[in-house]
């Protein structure tokens, strides 16, 4: 690590790159960085691995980290991935209304994970490591009425799981353990001790 450090500090500071197009994910590595710049991963995430949950989302999160890079070779590019996952069923973005209504009530009264794996490549310094935070979420007994209410307020098409713990969390959440950003879909803390690992802040 000491060799990597003065390598990078002898190399200087290079551009950073958020390799997803989420808003609440550019939101939330602004708290961290103040200069960065977006572009969309063209990665196609798979849907399942031998080696479970974990290793599913960490995987994406590489593929998608690994795709930007392969045009930024003189940048940091941040990859990331979140997934929620009940016993052994993984649940990503719903593709339609009646999908995500009955993610909601598969998660009702239910306690689940939300993973996101994290991917930092850097090329030029011959850089690529894939960490992962999982919180846990506790959902309230919710029935239709709740359900109908509570998508009048949160679109559940662009949102793992279908929910946003952030919006109207009165409606559905009992309680959470761990990471609130990383429910969100970026680890905040994780991803800034990390960071100021690398001295890249």
């Amino acid at each position: 690590m000491q060799n990597f450090v003065e390598k990078a500090n002898k190399n200087g500071s290079f551009p950073f790159i958020l390799g997803s197009g989420s808003p609440r994910r550019r939101e939330l590595l602004g708290q961290i960085i103040s200069d960065f710049s977006v572009e969309v991963s063209d990665a196609e995430e798979i849907y399942s691995h031998p080696k479970g949950t974990l290793a599913l989302v960490m995987e994406n999160a590489r593929l998608k980290g690994s795709s930007v890079a392969q045009s930024n070779l003189q940048s940091w590019v941040l990859g990331a991935d979140t997934l929620v996952a009940l016993e052994e069923r993984i649940l990503g973005k719903p593709k339609s209304i009646g999908e995500a209504v009955d993610m909601l009530q598969f998660l009702s009264g239910q306690t689940h994970h939300v993973s996101t794996g994290l991917c930092l490549v850097n090329r030029t310094l011959d850089y690529e490591e894939t960490r992962v935070e999982t919180s846990q979420v506790t959902f309230k007994e919710i029935n239709d009425s709740t359900i109908e209410e509570y998508f009048k307020e949160v679109n559940p098409l662009d949102k793992a799981g279908g929910y946003a713990i952030q919006t109207r969390p009165d409606l559905i959440i009992e309680s959470f353990e761990g990471s609130h950003s990383n429910v969100i879909g970026l680890p905040v803390q994780m991803l800034g001790q990390w960071l100021a690992e690398l001295d890249i802040i």
